[in-house]
């Protein structure tokens, strides 16, 4: 990171970061085509850090997805411009806090993981309430886990 003053070293901030974050925006690469999608997630509780995503079971993304499972990922919080210091490029500047990670994307078959992941994007969005999926709905969803393997934070105050 070249701006290493602005680094999040204390993965408690960077775990704070996810907790606040709305969406993440996911990065595959179809051939040699970028492709990203922004999804809604949840947190594996447990370590090691994982996120857990649903979907549809077609589409672009698990076509992608099934020939090259290597992701990456970002989410951001915190966004406000504000006027900077005189000598800046512009005049103004962005506060920001942001995580940038990757890994690999599995498919989710075991059921009760699965129900696991889908309580956890749940939690995220409605921490403290109670999630009932009938067996029809966990049917006709795609449970993805994002196993992140790198994953480093950075703030501007």
């Amino acid at each position: 990171m070249r701006r290493t003053d602005r680094e999040l070293r204390d993965p408690a901030d960077i775990r704070a970061i996810l907790d606040q974050a709305d969406v993440i925006h996911l990065a595959l690469a179809d051939g040699d085509t970028p492709y990203l999608v922004t999804m809604n997630f949840g947190i594996r509780r447990e370590a090691p850090l994982a996120l857990y995503l649903h979907c549809a079971h077609e589409g672009r993304k698990i076509d992608v997805l099934k020939r090259n499972c290597r992701v990456c990922f970002g989410a951001d919080v915190g966004r406000e411009v504000f006027q900077a210091e005189k000598g800046t490029s512009c005049g103004f500047s962005m506060r920001f806090r942001s995580v940038v990670g990757s890994g690999r994307m599995a498919f989710v078959a075991d059921p009760a993981e699965k129900l696991a992941g889908l309580d956890a994007v749940m939690d995220h969005y409605a921490p403290g309430t109670q999630h009932r999926f009938s067996d029809a709905m966990v049917a006709r969803t795609t449970v993805l886990r994002l196993d992140v393997e790198e994953i480093s934070g950075k703030m501007r105050p």
